[in-house]
């Protein structure tokens, strides 16, 4: 009877976030399963079913979404390697025991604390009106190289101050002993962080890289903010936006063209990608945490 009673108090308790779990992901997303095999187009409420013409339609006539597609892989993998290098420099920065140590800290991360959006306009005005007034620096939000460093740069400074947070917090759980015995024995830093640092915090890499990969490939609000998808250039013979992510290319799909269950067919496809690179990531940073 007791044990009775402890299951119906801990289902009492459960049941508000299972509810709204349910109802605000679960419902949601089988919903939108559905509507992805459908021509909804979010206004009419006449809805047929197309089975996989979405999807089909997506890698055979869509060089904007295959653009998308590659670009965000890219942004991503040069997001989530600035990221974790900036976060692990500032991490081994402040715990060095200098003075205003915590100062420090609240300064890198302050960044972010700034919604994307008002981020993306603040470094819209720097690179247009403060950079681009360097004779060497180019107009970098112009050109599709420079571009996508810039949305890089700018993901960077918002987000590294965040991860490094996480670093902080592994290093400080380091012995100082051992990096004291280490360098007594002469091992210079480098060797340090090497062979006695960096095994003793790959955890917080596994977490570290999963944050800012999933971060990376949901990029959106400074993508809108930013670039909003500029500038123009071609991609299999037809005018794309260079730097629009796979986020801002599903929102434009469904909500600027009305291509409802074709936006949907591409979120699908997008959870997915994330799904797969996600599992993979922590799969192989999880293996090395045992080889090291």
């Amino acid at each position: 009877m007791r044990k009775r009673k402890d299951n119906l108090l801990f289902t009492a308790f459960l049941f508000p976030a299972l509810f709204s779990l349910i109802m605000v992901i679960g419902i949601p997303f089988l919903l939108g399963i559905y509507y992805s095999f459908t021509n909804w187009n979010g206004v009419s409420s006449d809805v047929s079913f197309v089975g996989f013409a979405n999807y089909l339609a997506i890698f055979q006539k869509d060089p904007k979404f295959l653009h998308a597609f590659l670009i965000t892989i890219i942004y991503a993998l040069l997001n989530v390697l600035v990221v974790n290098v900036v976060a692990v420099g500032l991490a081994l920065l402040v715990t060095q025991h200098l003075r205003l140590t915590n100062l420090y800290r609240a300064a890198f991360f302050a960044p972010n604390l700034i919604g994307g959006l008002v981020l993306g306009y603040i470094w819209q005005f720097i690179y247009n009106n403060v950079i681009s007034s360097f004779s060497f620096m180019p107009q970098m939000l112009a050109k599709p190289g420079t571009s996508l460093v810039a949305i890089v740069i700018t993901g960077t400074w918002q987000y590294a101050g965040y991860i490094m947070m996480i670093y902080v917090a592994a290093i400080q759980g380091v012995p100082d002993s051992l990096i004291e015995a280490a360098a007594i024995d002469g091992a210079t830093f480098g060797q340090r962080f090497r062979h006695i640092l960096f095994p003793l915090i790959a955890q917080s890499f596994t977490i570290c890289m999963f944050l800012s990969l999933t971060s990376s490939f949901k990029q959106f609000d400074v993508n809108v903010s930013l670039t909003n998808g500029g500038p123009a250039a071609t991609f299999m013979g037809e005018s794309i936006h260079f730097t629009e992510l796979m986020a801002l290319n599903i929102y434009n799909t469904a909500f600027s063209y009305n291509k409802m269950g074709e936006g949907q067919a591409k979120a699908i496809i997008y959870f997915l990608l994330l799904l797969v690179t996600s599992v993979t990531q922590v799969y192989f940073n999880k293996k090395r945490e045992v080889e090291v």
